[in-house]
């Protein structure tokens, strides 16, 4: 869905254009590297993994906006679509679509047998829409939940900016795009990657047009796709076929990423994209599925969500002639040796051990499959951020190159064959050592005393080694809502649930067998569980 609507020529502008740009795309060399693990362009022509010919019929869907609405994927698939396009957000003008999240789209996508295309909405525009983000930021934001989509090349495709650039500034599109894309294949992205046109999608300055093969030359995977949207830009039969055709001429490929019946900028000429598209072997996605305001609430295909409720552009799409419901294929990765959407169940909670100053060792419980659990992705968890930490084919892993005296949470995902991944394990946090030498100790802690809404604690802390230790730092996690709101023995700091206590100068040294004790007072939120872990100098302490 476009935020706003484009200032564009007009059809006749837009016909003295085409006719009159007639510069030729250049010939383009495909650069030798290592064939992509799932989706590929060949010749100019999107293929799946076993090199079956998919031509995308299919729909957009508002997801970031709509997140309770997931079961539209199924009701999507119902109506025949092989394909949906799926709206999310990298947190710039919308609310973020978590690595969670994410990876729940795909297995979604996976379970009704569709095709996902994912695109980041927030670089619409950008240029002349206020707050719009670029496109290395929608690059940024791929990287930051790439762990939702490692090893889904053969169901995943990468939009990287639903688009990204309105009609100011839009000549930094293929500069932008040729970095973007390089961005992401140095951070291991394997997917076929999808771009979209500037001008709002429209490329009524042919910039994309006329740069593609540069664009796509510059992929070191040879593995881009150029999507065109749609609107009043294309009015008339003639603008639509010469368009495709240049691409389809040059040997580029090409999808009509967005189109309607109808737009505030003009009156697109939908009969012709779906028969051309149809004549042409082209995939289209159609705008969009439910859920759209600002006067372009036409383009709705259903009303209110619901898959009973045709609208005539709904009936027209997946219907009429040259339609979904006439012309779209499943994927074969669906039905031959891919059959598998089932996803391994999580993982157990991650214990750990073996804390350094740099390292620590994981161990969980193994996951289960019908087909066999292949690998572990081990992730750090930060917020609703996830960054990839290490894969392991077993249950327990030690993550190297942390930071000393730096708190992590990890969790870990399981993945099989098919590709398919699980749901995530919880979480354990460990804060890492100061790189002195390890401490042996044992922690009491208990309640003294309680009250409507907080209570006070002691904590003894016992030097259980042979050797003396001088200065000290005591961490814990709170499980509950509890916060320290006064100690004495040290002085405290507590950023979330996790607390951070440094001795004061007169408990600064526990000789061994010695100990020295805490006092404070806290508030909690009406349950007042009691920590589970502590760490003395970055060294784990019993409880006792």
């Amino acid at each position: 869905m476009r935020s706003r609507t484009p200032a564009v020529p007009g059809p006749a502008t837009v016909a003295a254009a085409l006719l009159g740009l007639l510069l030729p795309l250049i010939a383009f060399v495909t650069p030798a590297h290592a064939a992509p693990p799932g989706f590929r362009i060949t010749d100019g022509r999107l293929l799946e993994s076993n090199g079956n010919d998919f031509v995308m019929r299919g729909v957009n869907h508002a997801h970031t906006w709509f997140p309770d609405r997931v079961s539209s994927l199924a009701h999507i698939k119902a109506k025949g679509a092989n394909t949906v396009r799926v709206v999310l957000s990298s947190g710039d003008r919308w609310t973020r679509n978590d690595t969670a999240d994410v990876a729940n789209v795909v297995a979604q996508c996976k379970q009704n047998r569709l095709i996902c295309v994912l695109e980041v909405h927030d670089t619409t525009g950008y240029g002349e829409q206020s707050g719009a983000a670029t496109l290395s930021r929608a690059a940024d934001y791929w990287i930051s939940v790439q762990s939702a989509l490692a090893g889904q090349e053969d169901y995943v495709l990468v939009n990287i900016g639903n688009e990204p650039y309105g009609n100011t500034g839009y000549t930094a599109w293929t500069a932008d795009t040729k970095a973007a894309i390089q961005k992401l294949r140095t951070a291991g992205f394997r997917h076929t990657i999808m771009v979209d046109a500037p001008n709002w999608g429209q490329d009524w300055a042919f910039t994309m047009r006329d740069n593609a093969a540069s664009v796509f030359a510059a992929d070191p995977d040879a593995n881009t796709i150029f999507s065109i949207h749609m609107y009043g830009v294309f009015d008339t039969a003639a603008e639509i076929s010469d368009y495709l055709n240049r691409f389809v001429t040059a040997g580029l490929p090409i999808v009509v990423g967005e189109f309607g019946h109808n737009h505030s900028d003009g009156d697109p000429d939908e009969d012709t994209i779906l028969a051309v598209t149809q004549q042409l072997g082209l995939g289209y996605l159609g705008w969009s599925w439910s859920g759209n305001g600002g006067g372009v609430e036409y383009l709705d295909m259903v009303t209110n969500f619901d898959p009973n409720q045709l609208t005539s552009w709904g009936q027209r799409l997946f219907n009429g002639a040259n339609g979904i419901a006439a012309t779209s294929q499943e994927a074969t990765i669906y039905s031959s040796g891919g059959g598998d959407t089932t996803p391994p169940t999580a993982p157990g909670t991650p214990t750990a051990s073996a804390v350094t100053s740099s390292s620590v060792t994981l161990n969980w419980a193994a996951s289960s499959d019908a087909n066999g659990v292949t690998g572990y992705d081990v992730v750090r968890v930060s917020g609703a951020t996830e960054t990839a930490a290490t894969t392991t084919t077993g249950t327990s892993v030690t993550v190297t190159g942390l930071a000393p005296e730096t708190s992590y949470t990890f969790a870990v995902y399981a993945h099989d064959a098919a590709g398919n991944r699980s749901q995530r394990s919880g979480t354990v946090t460990v804060t890492t050592s100061s790189g002195g030498p390890a401490v042996a100790c044992a922690v009491a802690y208990r309640v003294a005393n309680e009250w409507p809404g907080g209570f006070q604690g002691e904590i003894v802390i016992r030097n259980t080694g042979s050797s003396a230790v001088n200065g000290w730092t005591l961490r814990w996690t709170f499980p509950g809502s509890q916060r320290v709101s006064n100690l004495w023995g040290g002085t405290v700091t507590q950023s979330g649930s996790e607390v951070s206590v440094t001795s004061a100068s007169y408990t600064a040294t526990i000789a061994p067998a010695g100990s020295v004790a805490l006092g404070f007072t806290a508030t909690e939120g009406g349950t007042n569980p009691n920590p589970a872990t502590f760490t003395l100098n970055g060294s784990g302490c019993s409880l006792t």
